[in-house]
Protein backbone atom coordinates (compact mmCIF):
# COMPACT_ATOMS: atom_id res chain seq x y z
CA UNK A 1 0.00 0.00 0.00
CA UNK A 2 1.40 3.38 -1.06
CA UNK A 3 0.29 5.67 1.77
CA UNK A 4 1.71 8.81 0.16
CA UNK A 5 -0.23 8.08 -3.03
CA UNK A 6 -3.41 7.85 -0.97
CA UNK A 7 -2.62 11.09 0.88
CA UNK A 8 -1.94 12.83 -2.43
CA UNK A 9 -5.47 11.91 -3.54
CA UNK A 10 -7.15 13.24 -0.38
CA UNK A 11 -9.18 16.41 -0.17
CA UNK A 12 -8.54 16.78 3.56
CA UNK A 13 -11.95 17.89 4.73
CA UNK A 14 -13.55 19.89 7.53
CA UNK A 15 -17.10 21.06 6.84
CA UNK A 16 -18.80 20.75 10.23
CA UNK A 17 -21.04 23.77 10.91
CA UNK A 18 -19.31 24.39 14.25
CA UNK A 19 -15.85 24.55 12.66
CA UNK A 20 -13.57 27.27 14.04
CA UNK A 21 -10.61 29.04 12.48
CA UNK A 22 -8.21 27.21 14.80
CA UNK A 23 -9.54 23.91 13.45
CA UNK A 24 -9.37 25.09 9.84
CA UNK A 25 -5.81 26.30 10.36
CA UNK A 26 -4.87 22.88 11.75
CA UNK A 27 -6.16 21.01 8.72
CA UNK A 28 -4.33 23.48 6.50
CA UNK A 29 -1.13 22.70 8.43
CA UNK A 30 -1.86 18.99 8.04
CA UNK A 31 -2.58 19.39 4.33
CA UNK A 32 0.80 21.04 3.82
CA UNK A 33 2.65 18.54 5.99
CA UNK A 34 1.11 15.43 4.44
CA UNK A 35 0.95 16.81 0.88
CA UNK A 36 -2.76 16.21 0.40
CA UNK A 37 -4.46 17.12 -2.88
CA UNK A 38 -6.29 19.97 -1.15
CA UNK A 39 -8.15 21.02 1.94
CA UNK A 40 -11.93 21.22 1.58
CA UNK A 41 -13.35 23.89 3.87
CA UNK A 42 -16.45 26.08 4.32
CA UNK A 43 -16.70 29.14 2.05
CA UNK A 44 -16.53 31.55 4.97
CA UNK A 45 -12.95 30.47 5.70
CA UNK A 46 -11.59 30.48 2.14
CA UNK A 47 -10.14 34.00 2.15
CA UNK A 48 -8.53 33.58 5.56
CA UNK A 49 -7.11 30.18 4.57
CA UNK A 50 -5.72 31.54 1.30
CA UNK A 51 -3.95 34.33 3.16
CA UNK A 52 -2.59 31.77 5.64
CA UNK A 53 -1.29 29.14 3.21
CA UNK A 54 -0.33 31.32 0.25
CA UNK A 55 0.53 29.05 -2.65
CA UNK A 56 1.57 26.10 -0.48
CA UNK A 57 -1.79 24.32 -0.65
CA UNK A 58 -4.81 23.90 -2.92
CA UNK A 59 -8.04 25.21 -1.36
CA UNK A 60 -11.36 23.60 -2.19
CA UNK A 61 -14.76 24.78 -1.01
CA UNK A 62 -18.40 23.77 -1.31
CA UNK A 63 -21.33 25.40 -3.11
CA UNK A 64 -25.03 24.77 -2.60
CA UNK A 65 -23.99 22.68 0.37
CA UNK A 66 -25.22 20.31 1.65
CA UNK A 67 -28.76 20.09 0.21
CA UNK A 68 -28.36 21.45 -3.31
CA UNK A 69 -31.81 23.03 -3.56
CA UNK A 70 -30.69 26.65 -3.78
CA UNK A 71 -31.44 28.54 -6.98
CA UNK A 72 -28.92 28.40 -9.78
CA UNK A 73 -28.35 32.15 -9.38
CA UNK A 74 -27.43 31.62 -5.72
CA UNK A 75 -24.95 28.86 -6.62
CA UNK A 76 -23.39 31.02 -9.32
CA UNK A 77 -22.98 33.89 -6.84
CA UNK A 78 -21.46 31.58 -4.23
CA UNK A 79 -19.03 30.24 -6.81
CA UNK A 80 -17.86 33.64 -8.00
CA UNK A 81 -17.45 34.80 -4.42
CA UNK A 82 -15.42 31.69 -3.51
CA UNK A 83 -13.13 32.10 -6.52
CA UNK A 84 -12.61 35.79 -5.75
CA UNK A 85 -11.69 34.82 -2.19
CA UNK A 86 -9.03 32.40 -3.42
CA UNK A 87 -10.67 29.00 -3.93
CA UNK A 88 -8.86 26.74 -6.41
CA UNK A 89 -11.56 24.08 -6.61
CA UNK A 90 -15.35 24.10 -6.31
CA UNK A 91 -17.50 21.18 -5.12
CA UNK A 92 -21.16 21.93 -5.95
CA UNK A 93 -24.25 19.96 -4.95
CA UNK A 94 -26.81 19.24 -7.65
CA UNK A 95 -30.54 19.80 -7.16
CA UNK A 96 -31.33 16.27 -5.99
CA UNK A 97 -35.06 16.75 -6.57
CA UNK A 98 -34.33 17.46 -10.22
CA UNK A 99 -32.44 14.17 -10.44
CA UNK A 100 -35.42 12.32 -8.90
CA UNK A 101 -37.63 13.95 -11.56
CA UNK A 102 -35.11 13.06 -14.29
CA UNK A 103 -34.62 16.73 -15.15
CA UNK A 104 -31.12 16.03 -16.38
CA UNK A 105 -31.16 18.84 -18.94
CA UNK A 106 -31.83 21.33 -16.12
CA UNK A 107 -29.00 19.81 -14.08
CA UNK A 108 -26.64 20.13 -17.04
CA UNK A 109 -27.69 23.75 -17.60
CA UNK A 110 -26.99 24.61 -13.96
CA UNK A 111 -23.59 22.90 -14.05
CA UNK A 112 -22.67 24.92 -17.15
CA UNK A 113 -23.45 28.17 -15.36
CA UNK A 114 -21.49 27.20 -12.28
CA UNK A 115 -18.61 25.99 -14.46
CA UNK A 116 -18.51 29.37 -16.18
CA UNK A 117 -18.50 31.11 -12.79
CA UNK A 118 -15.48 28.97 -11.81
CA UNK A 119 -13.37 30.98 -14.25
CA UNK A 120 -11.22 28.00 -15.14
CA UNK A 121 -11.05 26.56 -11.63
CA UNK A 122 -11.76 22.86 -11.12
CA UNK A 123 -15.44 21.88 -10.72
CA UNK A 124 -16.59 18.75 -8.91
CA UNK A 125 -20.31 17.90 -8.95
CA UNK A 126 -21.82 16.19 -5.90
CA UNK A 127 -24.65 13.70 -6.46
CA UNK A 128 -25.67 12.35 -3.01
CA UNK A 129 -25.79 8.78 -4.30
CA UNK A 130 -27.58 7.43 -1.22
CA UNK A 131 -30.71 9.30 -2.36
CA UNK A 132 -30.57 8.20 -6.01
CA UNK A 133 -31.26 5.07 -8.03
CA UNK A 134 -28.70 3.61 -10.41
CA UNK A 135 -30.59 5.10 -13.38
CA UNK A 136 -30.57 8.51 -11.69
CA UNK A 137 -26.84 8.29 -10.93
CA UNK A 138 -26.19 7.39 -14.56
CA UNK A 139 -28.37 10.27 -15.75
CA UNK A 140 -26.53 12.80 -13.60
CA UNK A 141 -23.17 11.40 -14.77
CA UNK A 142 -24.23 12.03 -18.35
CA UNK A 143 -25.38 15.55 -17.49
CA UNK A 144 -21.98 16.21 -15.93
CA UNK A 145 -20.17 14.99 -19.03
CA UNK A 146 -22.38 17.09 -21.28
CA UNK A 147 -21.88 20.20 -19.14
CA UNK A 148 -18.09 19.95 -18.85
CA UNK A 149 -17.72 19.07 -15.16
CA UNK A 150 -14.20 18.02 -14.18
CA UNK A 151 -15.27 15.51 -11.52
CA UNK A 152 -18.31 13.56 -10.45
CA UNK A 153 -18.50 13.14 -6.66
CA UNK A 154 -20.47 10.59 -4.68
CA UNK A 155 -21.65 12.37 -1.57
CA UNK A 156 -21.64 15.34 0.78
CA UNK A 157 -21.07 13.24 3.88
CA UNK A 158 -24.08 14.96 5.45
CA UNK A 159 -26.89 12.66 4.29
CA UNK A 160 -27.81 9.11 5.28
CA UNK A 161 -24.94 7.45 3.45
CA UNK A 162 -21.59 8.06 1.80
CA UNK A 163 -19.47 6.58 -0.95
CA UNK A 164 -19.93 2.94 -1.93
CA UNK A 165 -17.77 0.69 -4.07
CA UNK A 166 -20.80 -0.11 -6.23
CA UNK A 167 -21.57 3.54 -6.96
CA UNK A 168 -17.97 4.39 -7.83
CA UNK A 169 -17.87 1.41 -10.19
CA UNK A 170 -21.10 2.57 -11.85
CA UNK A 171 -19.84 6.14 -12.15
CA UNK A 172 -16.57 4.96 -13.69
CA UNK A 173 -18.43 2.74 -16.15
CA UNK A 174 -20.56 5.73 -17.18
CA UNK A 175 -18.05 8.57 -17.38
CA UNK A 176 -14.99 6.61 -18.49
CA UNK A 177 -12.18 9.13 -18.87
CA UNK A 178 -14.46 12.09 -19.61
CA UNK A 179 -14.75 13.07 -15.93
CA UNK A 180 -12.67 12.11 -12.95
CA UNK A 181 -14.28 10.65 -9.82
CA UNK A 182 -14.22 11.77 -6.20
CA UNK A 183 -15.38 9.32 -3.54
CA UNK A 184 -16.49 11.06 -0.34
CA UNK A 185 -18.34 10.26 2.85
CA UNK A 186 -17.54 7.45 5.27
CA UNK A 187 -14.05 6.57 4.01
CA UNK A 188 -12.67 5.30 7.28
CA UNK A 189 -9.62 3.16 6.49
CA UNK A 190 -6.56 3.06 4.27
CA UNK A 191 -7.86 -0.21 2.82
CA UNK A 192 -11.14 1.41 1.76
CA UNK A 193 -9.28 4.38 0.33
CA UNK A 194 -7.06 2.07 -1.72
CA UNK A 195 -10.08 0.13 -2.97
CA UNK A 196 -11.89 3.29 -4.09
CA UNK A 197 -8.81 4.33 -6.01
CA UNK A 198 -8.53 0.90 -7.64
CA UNK A 199 -12.15 1.27 -8.78
CA UNK A 200 -11.42 4.57 -10.48
CA UNK A 201 -11.58 7.37 -7.89
CA UNK A 202 -8.71 9.83 -8.21
CA UNK A 203 -9.82 11.99 -5.29
CA UNK A 204 -11.01 11.06 -1.81
CA UNK A 205 -13.04 13.42 0.36
CA UNK A 206 -12.18 12.49 3.92
CA UNK A 207 -10.94 13.79 7.25
CA UNK A 208 -9.94 10.38 8.55
CA UNK A 209 -6.99 9.35 6.40
CA UNK A 210 -4.66 12.04 7.75
CA UNK A 211 -5.81 11.16 11.29
CA UNK A 212 -4.99 7.49 10.64
CA UNK A 213 -1.52 8.35 9.35
CA UNK A 214 -0.93 10.62 12.34
CA UNK A 215 -1.93 7.74 14.60
CA UNK A 216 0.50 5.40 12.86
CA UNK A 217 3.29 7.91 13.35
CA UNK A 218 2.53 8.27 17.07
CA UNK A 219 2.67 4.49 17.50
CA UNK A 220 6.06 4.33 15.78
CA UNK A 221 7.35 7.08 18.07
Amino acid sequence: MDIQKILAACDHTLLAPESTWDEIRQICDDGIRYKTASVCIPPAFVKQAREYVGDRLVICTVIGFPNGYMTTAAKVFETRDAVENGADEIDMVINIGWAKEHRFDDIAAEIRQVKEACGGKLLKVIFEICLLTEDEITGVCRACMEAGADFVKTSTGFSKGGATFEAVSLMKKTVGDTCRIKAAGGISSLEDAEKFMELGASRLGTSRIVKIVKGMESVRV
